[in-house]
């Protein structure tokens, strides 16, 4: 069925402003949103065909376009801007908005291909090559059919009751918009069918290993009453000024559409996965794909934002996991262990006292840890973030299925803080001893910090204080972990280790994640390199392997972003010797949000180049 578009929406385009468009889109159904990507690629148009507007104001003007066509089509994202127009909708994933997203995309590239960088500032020079980059690699992406695999173990619309813990449940209308959603649910259950199928025809298709893992979450979500579904969550507590009427109003409906709607839609999506999908999906690695190789190079340059090769990248690895084991080996002969490297990471795997014995206690513990990291900033940072954060669990529902911790950022306009989000689930496979690096690493200096940063940086576009270039957030987020050092962390040697044991685990994915989708390794070739070099457990081990299998080449991002900026410093240490001040790197290193690397090492150069014609002493001239 062909949308019609509404009448209003003809009237508003000639007033060709874009807020105003974007507004009016966010009233309707998300299909309307393909069209309202067009009228504001055909209103900027005229805006340029009647104005003698410089290079820097077209500039502005299609970044400011681009900006609110993102904002329409991922109705999620307003909330974090103070807009609470889109909680009612969910991203239209159907093959057709893929389509048409491309081709808008290349709208956008088109335009900004037309502006002479030579005319812009430097500031707008990077502006220009940054959204050149992104919709380039959003084509690239939809070229190589990487949107038909569509979800795995981590990702999909079977964890999208997760999105509750990020909205905010206080009013009767935030419940309403909830129970829309829901009730539109199937919908998007369907349009995910749909680009698995085209998955299947294709040939792009997940792994099966991966696949594996999804019937059962669904299963979970089918099993109870709709009182038990984790959909339902929203309308166990209700705020206590809702009247007794809306609140059983509310419930009533809420269990309706969980079993009349969700759960049978879910049923069929489960079905279609163990009968048609699963057959059809692949071995662990991309490379199995046809051009598959090629694609997955594809994807270590676009996480990396370098032009390395698989092959570059295995190597570094190698060197890397060499380098590090010599560090661990001086750490064992400290504690005077005897036996191996493997010996001893089944050691720290398996005595009870590296591990807690409840969940409370981990939660407690790294509560506690976190408390700590705050005060030791200022040794290391010239500006920090007003946002602040805090440590929640993982929810229970995914943590069998995910990662030992993870962050989300605050919300743009300040409604919501950062949260880091520990994986509870099996304490006895949560060590002691990695407390202290992981939340280094997820939450100050780590991501919290960076993050919280770029969102505040009011000199910059709304797409570059949201930027998310893997190699920069996640390589500083592997940076800032041996910041701990220098914060007064790791004073025992197994905490010391712990940081090895998690520098290690980068330099690990380098080698298994091109191992596995570039030079053919088997998925339990990859398990046992890890547990070869790393203590993680082997249970979380198997997790990240498969994280990898399901996510090619994004792993890879870490280690290469890291090794950058520890070049970048010591470059930095060397040249300028008693008068370089880390507040005052790390400040700049920040100092632009998330950059490719390229761009990274461009900035860092330039201002080493201003720090060393400030401290060099000025030639005396004599007459």
């Amino acid at each position: 069925m062909i949308a019609i578009l509404p009448r209003r929406l003809f009237a508003t385009a000639g007033n060709c402003n874009a807020r105003s468009l974007a507004r009016i889109a966010k009233n309707y159904r998300p299909r309307y949103v393909h069209y309202i990507g067009l009228l504001l690629l055909v209103c900027w148009g005229q805006a340029i065909a009647s104005s003698e507007n410089s290079d820097e104001t077209i500039l502005n003007q299609i970044i400011e376009t681009h900006w609110q066509w993102t904002l329409a089509q991922y109705p999620e994202m307003r909330l974090d801007y103070g807009d609470r127009s889109g909680n009612r909708l969910w991203t239209d994933m159907s093959p057709e908005a893929f389509t048409a997203r491309y081709r808008q995309a290349g709208q956008f590239v088109q335009q900004l291909e037309q502006i002479e960088p030579a005319t812009l500032s430097s500031l707008s020079r990077v502006n220009r090559s940054m959204l050149l980059r992104l919709l380039r690699d959003k084509q690239t992406e939809y070229e190589d059919g990487m949107h038909l695999i569509a979800l795995d173990m981590r990702s999909g619309p079977q964890h999208q009751h997760s999105m509750i813990e990020r909205l905010p449940m206080a009013t009767l209308q935030d419940h309403e918009d909830w129970l829309v959603r829901l009730s539109t649910m199937p919908e998007q259950l369907m349009q995910y069918r749909q680009l698995l199928e085209q998955g299947i025809a294709e040939n792009r298709v997940q792994a099966q290993i991966v696949m594996s893992r999804v019937p059962g979450q669904i299963e979970n979500l089918l099993a109870g009453t709709a009182t038990e579904s984790p959909f339902y969550k929203a309308f166990q507590n209700l705020p206590p000024d809702l009247s007794s009427v809306d609140k059983v109003r509310l419930q009533q409906k809420a269990k309706q559409i969980i079993s009349e709607q969700i759960n049978p839609a879910l049923s069929s999506l489960l079905q279609f996965l163990q009968a048609d999908y699963l057959p059809a999906a692949r071995p662990p690695g991309i490379g199995a794909l046809p051009g598959g190789k090629q694609l997955y190079a594809r994807l270590a340059a676009h996480y990396t934002t370098t032009d390395l090769t698989p092959d570059e990248i295995h190597e570094i690895g190698l060197r890397e996991v060499e380098r590090i084991r010599k560090e661990m080996q001086s750490v064992i002969a400290e504690v005077g262990f005897e036996g191996d490297l493997r010996a001893f990471n089944e050691f720290l795997r398996t005595d009870p006292q590296f591990y807690y014995d409840r969940a409370e206690a981990l939660l407690e513990g790294y509560q506690a840890v976190s408390k700590r990291l705050d005060p030791a900033l200022v040794k290391l940072f010239g500006k920090l973030p007003r946002a602040p954060y805090g440590v929640r669990p993982i929810p229970e529902e995914e943590a069998p299925d995910t990662t030992t911790a993870y962050y989300m950022p605050p919300a743009a306009d300040g409604s919501r803080p950062g949260w880091y989000y520990v994986n509870l689930y099996r304490p006895s496979m949560r060590p002691k001893f990695e407390m202290e690096v992981l939340s280094v690493h997820e939450s100050v200096p780590g991501h919290h910090l960076q993050i919280a940063l770029a969102q505040e940086m009011t000199n910059l576009p709304d797409f570059r204080r949201n930027s998310g270039f893997t190699a920069f957030i996640e390589g500083w987020g592997l940076y800032s972990e041996r910041l701990g050092y220098e914060m007064g962390l790791y004073t025992d040697p197994y905490s010391r280790y712990g940081q090895l044991v998690y520098d290690m685990w980068r330099a690990v994915r380098l080698v298994v994640d091109t191992g596995m989708h570039y030079f053919g390794w088997s998925r339990q070739r990859a398990i046992d390199y890890f547990l070869d070099n790393a203590a993680k457990t082997e249970a979380d081990i198997i997790n990240e392997i498969d994280r990898y299998i399901g996510w090619p080449g994004q792993a890879l991002a870490y280690k290469i972003g890291q090794l950058k900026m520890l070049e970048l410093r010591q470059e930095a240490e060397i040249a300028l010797g008693g008068d370089f001040d880390i507040r005052a790197f790390h400040d700049a290193l920040l100092g632009a949000g998330a950059t490719p690397l390229d761009v990274l090492e461009a900035r860092m150069d330039q201002w080493l180049k201003q720090q060393l014609s400030e401290v060099q002493p000025q030639p005396v001239l004599t007459h």
